[in-house]
């Protein structure tokens, strides 16, 4: 089990955290005892005693210059949990190039950038991590989401890679696979759909608990991976779905 404490003197980086699954997270971080970060942006004003640093991770520049400033803020760093990510829905006939080479910038490259920018500062931590935000769809084929699963496909490879690649540096790589998770992305989604409560219905129907994924349990499921109770853990991907990867279910019979 974790301890309210197990994070303490820990300095940690969250990237997208100032709203839905990177917010909870960085507020669960914060709880456990870690100094956190926030890169977004529009970090805004965030809740003490996050940190917030305006960051564009389809930027290296920007990256570089965040990471740096909450390196130095924090400290040093032992935790980055790579978050920042962008939607898209439709077919593989649906998207534009410019709107696939937009995602795939984002989602993966965006991993490669902060990653990157951070390598220095997780090298010199007794307990260094990285999660990264993958989702369900990397591994389970969702309709109408071609572009998106295809990105996050990518971030669950590049997590096995980097795992294996800085294993010997004592610097873990995780990632959390989530179902679909009720956040502000889903909720505009759902606003754009023809009937939201239909819509969500199906969605909640789609996970075999039967209702969409709370952002605080994705966070729970990062606190735990990118914590020293994890130091056997690496190379994995969590999946947090209410059962969606793993069980076949027997349709109800009346």
């Amino acid at each position: 089990m974790t301890e309210p404490t197990e994070l303490a003197g820990l300095r940690a980086i969250v990237t997208g955290g100032a709203s839905g699954i990177g917010l909870a997270t960085a507020e669960l971080l914060a709880e456990r005892g870690a100094r956190v970060a926030v890169l977004d942006l529009a970090p805004g004003v965030l809740p003490a005693p996050l940190l917030g640093f305006t960051a564009d991770v389809g930027e290296d520049a920007s990256v570089r210059t965040a990471v740096e400033a909450a390196a130095e803020a924090l400290g040093g760093l032992d935790i980055l949990v790579n978050n920042a990510g962008v939607g898209a829905v439709g077919t593989v006939e649906d998207n534009p190039d410019e709107q696939w080479r937009q995602v795939l910038d984002i989602n993966v490259l965006g991993v490669v950038r902060t990653t990157r920018a951070a390598l220095p500062h997780l090298r010199r931590s007794a307990h260094a991590a990285v999660v990264n935000t993958c989702s369900i769809a990397a591994t389970a084929g969702l309709p109408g989401r071609a572009l998106y699963s295809a990105s996050k496909g990518a971030v669950y490879a590049l997590t096995l890679a980097m795992a294996a690649d800085h294993i010997g540096e004592g610097i873990r790589v995780t990632c959390v696979n989530p179902g679909t998770v009720d956040t502000p992305w889903v909720a505009r989604l759902l606003d754009r759909s023809p009937d939201a409560e239909a819509e969500r219905a199906a969605l909640n129907a789609r996970q075999p608990h039967g209702r969409l994924v709370s952002a605080q349990e994705v966070a729970a499921a990062i606190a735990y991976l990118a914590g020293p109770l994890a130091g056997s853990t690496t190379g994995v991907a969590l999946a947090v779905d209410g059962g969606m990867a793993g069980l076949r279910l027997r349709p109800a019979t009346g």
